[in-house]
């Protein structure tokens, strides 16, 4: 019997640490088969965040740095900077990037740095117990938020595809989602378009998906995926947003 399903095998053979329903598993996959498709394993560097994946070290068979909360990018700066010719990823959530982290993200972007950035959000702060995010939508209810985000008083969610879209030195931008067999095939596609892009020289190449958080939303996983498909895409519209090898947003 031939095999037509297999793990990648960039992709580490170990029980994961995340919650039930949780999409981190599907993101990691999509990156470990790009990664044996394009036959960069062992040139490839990710940089783990602090958050929910902060074991991603432990998830892929590439070279893994551990990086301080938010300083992902800035870490994946110097790699690349000292290993030109290494592939480099950083796997970032909400928090990391676009709240401590906001500064070194948007300042890899202003330098086109020739890294791939893969960006979950999830819309809330997962690890540490469910408080609102950059990236909350208005009148969610988070743990800090009990009413609902109040954009009066806490401001709007960022929108990261559009900020870095603006920067120049940012090759390919791209929100896909993690909630159907379409959509995760899309991100699929995009995730491999980055890493060509980097693989071909170019600048700063981000990956956002909209990924799921049962256990912080409330939901099953079943209806935390209704929630994604119901909420978040309405607000963070799918796309490509920004790429200069191709058609922009």
């Amino acid at each position: 019997m031939s095999i037509v399903f297999e793990r990648p095998k960039a992709l580490s053979d170990v029980t994961t640490h995340y919650c039930p329903g949780c999409t981190h598993g599907i993101v990691h996959r999509l990156i470990a088969e790009t990664l044996d498709e394009l036959d960069i394993t062992g040139r490839t560097v990710g940089i783990a965040p602090v958050g929910c994946a902060v074991m991603a070290y432990d998830y892929f068979e590439c070279d893994m740095i551990q990086a301080a909360h938010g300083r992902a990018p800035a870490v994946a700066t110097g790699v690349k900077r000292a290993l030109p010719d290494s592939v480099v990823f950083t796997y970032q959530g909400d928090g990391d990037l676009a709240a401590i982290g906001t500064a070194e993200t948007v300042h890899s972007a202003a330098r086109g740095e020739k890294i791939t950035i893969i960006f979950i959000n999830n819309a809330i702060y997962g690890m540490t117990g469910g408080q609102m995010a950059p990236t909350s939508l208005p009148g969610q209810i988070t743990q800090t938020s009990p009413y609902g985000r109040d954009t009066q008083s806490a401001g709007y969610p960022v929108k990261v595809c559009e900020l870095l879209s603006a920067m120049d030195g940012t090759y390919y931008a791209e929100r896909v989602a993690a909630d159907s067999v379409r959509n995760v095939r899309n991100a699929k596609k995009a995730i491999k378009k980055a890493f060509t892009y980097q693989t071909e020289g170019k600048g700063l190449t981000i990956v956002e998906v909209l990924s799921t958080c049962p256990t912080n939303w409330g939901l099953s996983p079943v209806k935390a995926l209704g929630w994604l498909r119901e909420r978040m895409i309405p607000y963070y519209p799918l796309g490509v947003y920004k790429d200069m090898g191709g058609e922009t947003k």
